[in-house]
């Protein structure tokens, strides 16, 4: 396929326009629209039929308020035509019958006290015969004023001051000059008038495709970027995590984000005065302070703290049944799998949440006061904590995207024993992401719980910065249309 085959009507109006280097004013004196020139040019160049030269200059225009002194009259001036006029007049008079602002008089007559045109005695203002010379000529800032009325110019020695006053302003223009390149003017002797442009039905029924030719299709065209409506990066990956765990088999949790202190620390076994507690800092709500808890559950659970179950000693001070009931926002989402395990459920059975957690924290690049977390359980008959590393291994390799992994150990006090799962991965280095471990005797005997229980918990929003190679957390509830676009 030859060039000239695929150019539009308009790109072959501008080639057969071209005499020379012209200019893009020239090319508009023809009849040619600003933006269809515009249009033509971009192809054209592409295509390496015309050359075009860019002069760029600053230049200087009108502000409006500079459009208002050429109708009105610069400050200085009214005020002296003022003064010619009255005689002596006091400060408040002047600016009344100069129809000036406060600003505007105030500049006014600083600049012409300045340069000796005004005497100011007794709170008195008058005229000097220095004034009266500058009134009766045109002044050279009005001179400037008249000439950028016509329309912007280079900046001139003088200008300075409009341009302090905020009177004119810089504008960098940029002029076109365009020619035909040694391609374009072979193109240009090769270029057919009987081109249809478009197939219609009359050009069908008509047979004319039989006697012209039909512009063909430039499949290499630079065409418009076009962004189609998609699904937020990181809700997606949120959702195709949930489709990869529904896929093993696990079962879905859900829970208040409003909890009670009992689901989310005491039901887990979290002293109510050991400094463990302070592994999660939580919310508090203030109204309503407390909400209610089944007293048969409770007390059991009460039991475990004070005697032990299952020959541990339990924690062997009085429990608290008041701070138990305290609501708060929810800190973890291992509240969801102790209502899980309180309520109806399977053995052998597994589940998980993917939901939100508050914690009190400074925002910044690696920290929210709110993040999600997902979160899990698996219980059964013959479970040990192979099957838990195994798990784990899972997640660091198939939802994380981790280069390496490794396991730490580590401290919960629901869970013996338990373990940190650490990914590594370039750009990243070796990050924490997330915790688990077999739950303990104390927080499964009171739900009636009597085989294993391997639990789970793992930061999701870094899972998805380390996999979509992200260092900014904010950017995952981001607005900004330019990040969302090029994210997959």
């Amino acid at each position: 396929m030859r060039v000239e085959d695929s150019l539009s009507g308009l790109e072959r109006r501008v080639l057969k326009l071209l005499e020379g280097e012209m200019g893009e004013e020239e090319l508009l004196e023809k009849g040619i629209k600003d933006i269809e020139l515009n249009r033509a040019l971009s192809w054209l160049e592409s295509k390496g039929l015309i050359k075009v030269r860019r002069v760029v200059r600053e230049v200087v225009k009108l502000t409006e308020l500079g459009k208002k002194y050429v109708e009105e009259g610069l400050p200085e001036k009214r005020f002296l035509s003022a003064l010619a006029q009255k005689g002596e007049m006091d400060p408040k008079s002047v600016m009344r019958c100069a129809l000036l602002d406060a600003r505007e008089f105030s500049a006014a007559m600083g600049r012409l006290k300045e340069k000796g045109m005004i005497e100011v005695k007794r709170n008195k203002v008058r005229i000097t015969e220095k004034g009266k010379k500058y009134l009766r000529r045109e002044s050279v800032e009005e001179r400037f004023l008249r000439e950028l009325e016509k329309g912007p110019r280079r900046m001139k020695k003088g200008m300075e001051e409009l341009l302090r006053r905020g009177i004119i302003a810089k504008e960098v223009v940029v002029k076109r000059y365009v020619r035909l390149t040694k391609l374009g003017k072979r193109v240009v002797k090769r270029l057919r008038e009987d081109v249809i442009e478009q197939i219609t039905p009359e050009v069908i029924r008509k047979g004319l495709w039989k006697e012209k030719r039909i512009r063909a299709y430039d499949i290499k065209a630079k065409v418009p970027k076009r962004f189609f409506g998609k699904p937020q990066p990181y809700l997606s990956f949120l959702n195709e995590v949930k489709e990869k765990l529904i896929a093993l088999g696990f079962k879905e949790m859900q829970g208040p984000l409003v909890e009670l202190s009992f689901w989310n620390c005491d039901a887990l076994f979290m002293p109510q005065d050991h400094p463990a507690r302070g592994i999660h800092d939580i919310y508090y709500v203030k109204r309503p302070k407390y909400g209610k808890v089944d007293e048969e559950l409770l007390e059991r659970v009460a039991e475990a703290y004070e005697k032990g179950v299952g020959g541990s000693k339990g924690w062997g001070y009085k429990f608290s049944k008041k701070e138990s009931r305290r609501l708060i926002l929810r800190s973890q989402n291992t509240a969801l799998s102790a209502r899980t395990l309180a309520g109806d459920v399977e053995i052998p059975g597994k589940y998980f949440a993917i939901a939100r957690v508050f914690r009190p924290d400074v925002v910044d690049r690696t920290h929210l006061p709110e993040f999600n977390q997902v979160e899990g359980i698996v219980l059964g008959e013959g479970l040990n904590f192979r099957h838990l590393l195994g798990m784990l291994k899972l997640f660091a390799e198939e939802i994380a995207g981790t280069e390496r992994f490794r396991f730490d150990t580590g401290y919960f006090p629901f869970t013996e024993p338990s373990v940190e799962l650490v990914g590594y991965k370039k750009g990243f280095g070796w990050v924490e992401l997330g915790g688990a471990g077999i739950l303990r005797p104390e927080v499964t005997k009171p739900f009636g719980i009597d085989v294993p229980v391997l639990a789970w918990g793992l930061g999701i929003d870094r899972l998805f910065m380390m996999k979509h190679k992200i260092d900014d957390i904010r950017k995952l509830f981001s607005y900004d249309l330019g990040w969302l676009r090029c994210q997959p």
